[in-house]
C-alpha cells in the first residue's frame, strides 16, 4: 500500500513537472502550439497510460476554448491547465470501468478553474510588467538585464503551472474519487454529456463567429447524435468522427451553395 501511494505521488509529480514545461508554449517559450488542448491532452494521457481519453477531453476543451486567445489586455482562461488537469484527474483518480462518466465530470470541473487560471495570469502580467521597469532602472548592462528579466520571466510562469497543478489536481482526484461512489443516474449523465460536448463546443465557436442563421446541419447533427446516444450506445469517438465528418460535408455543401 505504501509503494502504491509512493508511485501515486511520483506520477502526479511528474505530471506537474511535464505540464509546467508544456505550459511555458502558452505564451513563454516556443508557442508551437504544444499547448493547446487537443495536443497536451493526449500528451499527458500518453505519458499516463491512456492517450484515448487524453485525446477526448482535448478534442472536447479545444472546441469549447478555441477563440479565447491571449491577445492585449483580453485574459483568457487557462485551456492548457484545463486540459492537463482534467486528463490526469480522470485518468489517475477514478476507475478505468467508469472513465467515460469521469472524463464527463472532469471536463465538467474545468468550469471552476477559469477564474483561478485568469487570476494566475493577471497576477503574471503584473509580475511581468514590474521586471520591465526593474530593467529600465538596472545599472547593469542592458543585455544582461534582460537576459536576467527573460530567465525570471520564465520560471515564473512555470512555477505558476506547477503551483496549480500541484494544489488542483490532488483536490480534482478526491472530487473524482467520490463522484465515483455517485448513483448510476449520475454516470449516465456525464456520459451523454461527454457525448454531445462536441456540439456545445460548435455552437461556441457558431457564436463567437457571429453566425446569425440557423444552421441546419448542426441542428440536424444535435439531434442524430441524441438519438444515436440513446438508442445505440454508440462510442465516443466514433460519435466525434461522425460530426467532424459531417461538419465538413456541410461546410462543403455552403461553399457550393455561396
Amino acid at each position: 500500500m505504501l509503494l502504491f501511494y509512493l508511485l501515486t505521488v511520483l506520477t502526479i509529480a511528474g505530471v506537474e513537472l511535464f505540464g509546467g514545461i508544456i505550459g511555458l508554449d502558452r505564451t513563454a517559450v516556443g508557442q508551437i502550439m504544444v499547448s493547446q488542448p487537443i495536443v497536451a491532452a493526449p500528451l499527458i494521457g500518453l505519458v499516463l497510460g491512456d492517450a484515448t481519453t487524453g485525446l477526448i477531453v482535448g478534442a472536447a476543451l479545444e472546441l469549447i476554448w478555441l477563440l479565447d486567445i491571449p491577445v492585449g489586455a483580453f485574459v483568457p482562461a487557462d485551456s492548457t491547465v484545463a486540459a492537463i488537469f482534467a486528463t490526469a484527474i480522470t485518468i489517475l483518480g477514478g476507475p478505468e470501468v467508469a472513465r467515460l462518466s469521469l472524463t464527463g465530470f472532469s471536463i465538467l470541473l474545468t468550469v471552476l478553474l477559469a477564474p483561478i487560471t485568469m487570476r494566475a495570469d493577471t497576477l503574471i502580467r503584473h509580475f511581468n510588467a514590474r521586471l520591465a521597469h526593474r530593467v529600465q532602472a538596472s545599472p547593469e548592462p542592458l543585455g544582461i538585464a534582460l537576459s536576467r528579466a527573460h530567465r525570471a520571466g520564465l520560471w515564473v510562469f512555470f512555477l505558476k503551472f506547477f503551483v496549480l497543478f500541484l494544489v488542483l489536481i490532488p483536490l480534482g482526484m478526491i472530487a473524482v474519487r467520490l463522484f465515483s461512489a455517485a448513483p448510476d443516474v449520475f454516470h449516465r449523465a456525464m456520459m451523454f454529456y461527454v457525448k454531445v460536448l462536441p456540439l456545445l463546443g460548435a455552437a461556441l465557436v457558431a457564436r463567437k463567429l457571429s453566425m446569425k442563421t440557423i444552421d441546419h446541419f448542426l441542428l440536424a447533427g444535435f439531434v442524430f447524435v441524441a438519438v444515436l446516444v440513446q438508442l445505440v450506445h454508440a462510442p465516443v469517438l466514433i460519435i466525434m468522427l461522425l460530426i467532424i465528418t459531417g461538419a465538413s460535408l456541410g461546410g462543403r455543401y455552403r461553399e457550393r451553395q455561396s
